[in-house]
């Protein structure tokens, strides 16, 4: 392939291609002169061949499945040794009706479990909480003490099967109650698997509901970290996350640019602090966003398989697992439409098949209904068969990484990496992260991206089917999933029956240790294990913890 003289011929062939076949159809053709980009408003070319991906070394550069750099998988087998998590996003009302739909989709063959939380719970509010007013269930699960996280997983077997929760401000309080559910049901707390999001630099950047200030919100991560390896082995202390990133506007460079840099940052406070990087980075995972442009994604995912290896071992990772980026996907929920929601499934499928190929290691895929309200039983069950459908019949599964040494592929991967290394510079020369962060930097790049993507849409110089293309006016088809609005009330009484019965001078006793134990530099995992065994709440705890560390508020960026 370096070869000058078969390059030189690839590009004699080429110039003949252009000129007697490519050229002709288009001359008269203005559509196909038009500039073809993808989503990250990357100008891809009519055609690649090995001219453009001429620097590349296969063997040292692309490499082998489950070895250095990764770019073709983390595993040897992928999917030939064991299919992909199917780990659905659930979560509404309260614990009751939660733990019914996991019961559902585990029935129809789910393979992991994957927790979403309300509202006031991401905010460290209890349900009976004035903030929380209005709020309960309605995106999520409400957990206000372990009581619920014992009624969320009654009858489920949590050391057989693992669980994801998208928390992150108070995700070592709900890590803390799903150890001590565990350990109150007589299971070893090293015996189970999971995953906390605890992302809050994205949190800063896209999502907004941080609750600390960033230092002590970096102090609680990095407790969790140590905690965790010595602990609760099985168990990933961190999903760096850019799901959230994209959904609120970002290109797919960007979120694999802002996301691995985040991520980098975890690492290098981790280190700080004294861990060293050996004992913890092998727990480190990540959450990306498949969204619609179907090669740039797949692209995206090699590229950061390959990038995180790289920056892992320039940070002296010696071990091979401590460089492995293992990633959850979900498909992306800011591209489903209201309009037509049963051609969202076709949307879906495609996502998924691009984190398939892309070589994910779990996957939740969307329901059609989600534009509209929370998954209906039969929009959730469509939603998992779409990935058994692909699981089983596709045939993708076959062999490892199909689509490497794509010319296309290749070169689109090289790209999103350099494209990725020009963030990197340009965030270290704001000071890093954190300064970036405070300077408004990934706030006005994502700002800036949505407004040119939602322009495109509204002035039909991007298709969205169904919206600005091929439109019908027909009456809603498909049911939508009601709430009941007794839950909110029961949640409520189980609070006050929780506060009545409970020790609370065991409560007061061990708040009180934790609020002392944060004014120094304890590891706080053990004193929030005490307050959670002891039924202290969710808001009890994290309003302590707000006392000592404040909360956050977000400076103007404009």
């Amino acid at each position: 392939m370096n070869d000058k003289e078969e390059l030189n011929q690839v590009k004699e062939k080429r110039t003949l291609w252009e000129k007697n076949c490519y050229s002709k159809l288009v001359k008269d053709n203005p559509e196909q002169k038009k500039k073809f980009e993808n989503l990250s408003w990357i100008t891809i070319k009519n055609l690649y061949t090995p001219e453009d991906v001429a620097h590349l070394d296969y063997i040292k550069d692309l490499g082998f499945p489950g070895e250095y750099p990764f770019l073709r998988g983390i595993h040897s087998t992928m999917y030939r040794g064991r299919l992909w998590t199917m780990r659905m996003f659930s979560g509404f009302g309260g614990a009751e009706e939660t733990n019914k739909r996991y019961k559902y989709l585990l029935e129809h063959g789910e393979t992991g479990l994957s927790v979403a939380f309300d509202y006031p719970t991401l905010y460290g509010y209890d349900t009976d909480d004035p903030h929380s007013r209005g709020e309960f269930g309605k995106c999520g699960v409400a957990v206000s003490s372990l009581k619920d996280m014992e009624i969320l997983f009654r009858g489920i077997p949590v050391d057989k099967i693992t669980t994801s929760m998208t928390i992150n401000g108070p995700a070592a309080i709900i890590w803390a109650m799903y150890i001590a559910n565990a350990e109150n049901r007589g299971i070893n707390k090293r015996g189970i698997g999971g995953t906390i999001q605890n992302d809050i630099l994205k949190e800063y950047i896209a999502q907004k509901s941080f609750i600390f200030p960033p230092e002590p919100s970096m102090r609680l991560i990095i407790d969790t970290f140590e905690y965790g390896f010595k602990e609760v082995p099985r168990w990933n202390t961190i999903s760096i996350s850019g799901y959230h990133i994209r959904e609120a506007g970002a290109t797919a460079v960007q979120e694999l640019a802002f996301t691995l840099g985040d991520g980098l940052e975890y690492v290098k406070a981790a280190m700080e602090r004294g861990l060293k990087i050996d004992d913890f980075a092998y727990r480190l995972s990540f959450f990306f966003n498949a969204h619609s442009d179907f090669f740039e994604e797949i692209a995206k995912y090699r590229a950061a398989r390959r990038i995180w290896a790289r920056e892992l071992k320039k940070l002296g990772a010696k071990k091979p697992r401590s460089l492995l980026m293992r990633f959850h996907t979900q498909t992306a929920g800011v591209s489903l439409t209201a309009q037509q929601p049963e051609i969202n499934i076709a949307r879906v499928t495609l996502q998924a098949l691009s984190a398939i190929l892309g070589g994910t290691q779990s996957l939740h895929t969307n329901s059609m209904d989600e534009a509209l309200a929370l998954p209906s039983e039969k929009a959730s069950r469509i939603a998992l068969r779409t990935q058994q459908i692909i699981a089983e019949e596709s045939g993708v599964t076959n062999t490892i990484d199909p689509l490497g040494g794509s010319y296309y592929v290749e070169w689109l991967t090289d790209k999103m990496e350099e494209e990725t290394y020009k963030y990197f510079d340009r965030a270290e020369k704001l000071g890093g992260v954190l300064p970036a962060i405070e300077k408004g930097f990934y706030q006005r790049e994502i700002a800036e991206s949505a407004y040119k993507y939602q322009k495109e849409i509204d002035e039909n110089n991007r298709v969205i089917v169904g919206v600005n293309k091929y439109k019908m006016d027909e009456p809603l088809s498909i049911p939508i999933l009601e709430m009941d609005e007794k839950g909110e009330q029961r949640q409520i009484n189980r609070l006050k029956k929780l506060r009545r019965e409970r020790n609370q001078s065991k409560v007061d006793k061990n708040l009180d240790r934790l609020g002392k134990a944060a004014e120094g530099d304890e590891n706080l995992m053990p004193y929030i294990l005490d307050c959670v065994h002891a039924y202290a709440t969710l808001g009890e705890t994290c309003n302590v913890l707000r006392e000592v560390f404040g909360e956050y508020t977000e400076p103007a960026m404009y």
